[in-house]
């Protein structure tokens, strides 16, 4: 009997020990599921009063994720009470996806919002995409909802004009105002408001260019609007162009006169250089015939000096008589008389006797 009691005392002694641990094992899990609750009771009944769907599971799951339960649960009920979810469906565990990715998930949800509200045709998988290309999709829906307005050229970067030469050759300055609104299909990948401001800028400077006087496009400005809307200056960018207005437009310089003159002094030069030429080739052929003058003028002086000498051989030998050597300087002398009265070779001095 004293052992049976002592082995009854023994277990006796190990249930209490096992019930407090048990009961202690409870309070902890108790007390942590106190804390949760208490961390996520605000959110978790704001989500159950508005019909969210998202339960304590699910907050938890958020925290283990490191995911922003608040912005979640807020982007949710927005979402719901503004009955977005009718359209498509829209899951926790997208909105979940879209903020482990780098997005704005509240910024994606007041896109749809203020799209379904204007009716625009936007569903979340096209808003998250939008917002992690890095574009502002809140700002593209409305763009979308409310045109903005462009300059062009930009003021920000540039402070001149958009300069075009009529067919007259009148210089035109133009600024245009471009009326715009977002194209959300093509939104991803689509050109900016850059390519806009300069494919507009190519429009105008074509279009004043392709008429015949500037008087035309004073009278009727509206035509460089049409001729450039006309061209689809819109397509593979990321917006559409509702309208394009001439805000100023002035008359520059007479350009085509200006080219004239410039021209007519070009090809004043170039005569003038073709004269130089000519005058410089006539020039060297006077320089020329100069110099054969006095290579002929050498010669007679070469063949007159073998005269004395021939007169002298005639002498000598007795083949020239007396009265031959008179008749002889007659004709010499005949001969230099004529040449000095026409200039060509200056006379020759010869024997006086």
């Amino acid at each position: 009997m004293q052992s049976f009691a002592s082995l009854f005392a023994q277990n006796t002694e190990f249930t209490q020990i096992v019930t407090i641990f048990v009961a202690l094992a409870a309070i902890f899990f108790f007390l942590i599921f106190v804390a949760i609750f208490a961390q996520f009771f605000n959110l978790w009944i704001q989500s159950v009063m508005t019909g969210a769907g998202i339960t304590l599971y699910d907050l938890l799951m958020m925290k283990l994720r490191k995911v922003n339960a608040t912005e979640i649960v807020r982007s949710k009920i927005m979402a719901v009470q503004a009955r977005i979810t009718d359209r498509f469906p829209l899951t926790t565990r997208a909105l979940e996806s879209h903020y482990l990715s780098g997005g704005n998930v509240q910024r994606v949800i007041q896109a749809l919002i203020a799209a379904h509200k204007a009716r625009i045709d936007l569903d979340w998988t096209t808003a998250s995409a939008i917002d992690l290309a890095g574009r502002n999709v809140l700002e593209a829906v409305r763009t979308s909802v409310y045109p903005k307005v462009i300059d062009c050229p930009d003021p920000k970067k540039t402070q001149g004009t958009l300069d075009a030469v009529c067919g007259d050759g009148i210089q035109l300055c133009a600024r245009a105002r471009v009326t715009v609104r977002t194209n959300l299909k093509q939104l991803v990948g689509g050109a900016t408001e850059d390519t806009v401001i300069a494919r507009v800028g190519q429009g105008i400077v074509s279009a004043i260019g392709s008429t015949s006087s500037y008087k035309t496009v004073l009278e009727n400005p509206d035509m460089i609007s049409r001729t450039v809307l006309s061209l689809g200056l819109e397509a593979q960018t990321a917006f559409e162009i509702v309208s394009i207005d001439i805000a100023d437009i002035d008359v520059g310089d007479n350009i085509g006169a200006r080219l004239q003159a410039d021209q007519a002094e070009a090809d004043m030069r170039v005569a003038q250089a073709r004269a130089e030429q000519r005058r410089a080739e006539f020039y060297a052929r006077e320089q020329e015939m100069f110099a054969k003058i006095q290579e002929s003028r050498a010669k007679v002086v070469l063949a007159e000096a073998e005269v004395p000498r021939a007169i002298a051989e005639s002498f000598n030998t007795g083949k020239l008589g007396l009265l031959d050597y008179y008749e002889l300087n007659n004709v010499q002398a005949d001969t230099k008389m004529r040449s000095a009265i026409a200039g060509e070779v200056p006379s020759i001095p010869g024997n006086a006797n």
